[in-house]
């Protein structure tokens, strides 16, 4: 529901609060969350939980790292994202102690679509290549407007119970990637079984 503006510029570090007003809604999926967000926050019983661009230990179709994996160029640009080993059980801790509102529910820090695809090729697969394109370039070949933006985490982290741990978004990526070489090891997949769909 949001992307980088003059008030949260890309690179600067100033990410959107919980507070921040939606100032994107160049998709359905976009606008549909920004209302029902709006929605929720009636009820005094909710937590919403803000998640961006989710990645998984597997590749599994919907994790994030899958779909742009199978690109051809993507566009390189710092995000906010959810690294969902580390996120998932801090949700159920969040529920646990009663913790309601709205919550940017991502990783601290962003990392680039390029970092992410660099960490695949360090541990998924050596011979990996992408190329890039800008904004503009891709505008024109997607039916619906994406948003990029950094979420602020300062509210996330200073309300998280006590003993949860959750790492800033490059180490986490990071370390997520070692759990997926491991796993994707143990399906047969790797070191060269990869499925046709992901290879170059």
């Amino acid at each position: 529901i949001f992307k980088y503006d003059e008030a949260h510029p890309l690179g600067s570090g100033i990410g959107f609060v919980e507070e921040s007003k939606p100032n994107f809604d160049e998709s359905f999926y976009s606008e549909t969350k920004g209302y029902m967000e709006e929605m929720l926050k009636c009820f005094p019983n909710t937590l919403i939980l803000r998640v961006r661009m989710p990645i998984s230990d597997d590749l599994i179709h919907r994790n994030f790292i899958t779909k742009i994996a199978k690109y051809e160029r993507i566009v390189n640009i710092p995000n906010s994202m959810t690294v969902l080993t580390e996120m998932l059980p801090a949700s159920l801790a969040m529920a646990k102690a009663d913790l309601r509102g709205v919550y940017n529910f991502t990783n601290p820090g962003v990392i680039s679509h390029n970092e992410c695809l660099d960490l695949y090729k360090k541990y998924i697969d050596p011979t990996y290549t992408y190329k890039n394109f800008t904004v503009e370039e891709q505008s024109k070949v997607i039916k619906a407007g994406r948003s990029n933006n950094e979420l602020d985490t300062t509210k996330l982290m200073r309300d998280m119970p006590e003993g949860v741990v959750i790492n800033d978004i490059k180490t986490a990526v990071d370390l997520c990637f070692q759990r997926m070489k491991v796993n994707l090891t143990d399906m047969g997949w790797l070191p060269d079984n990869m499925p046709a769909e992901f290879k170059r």
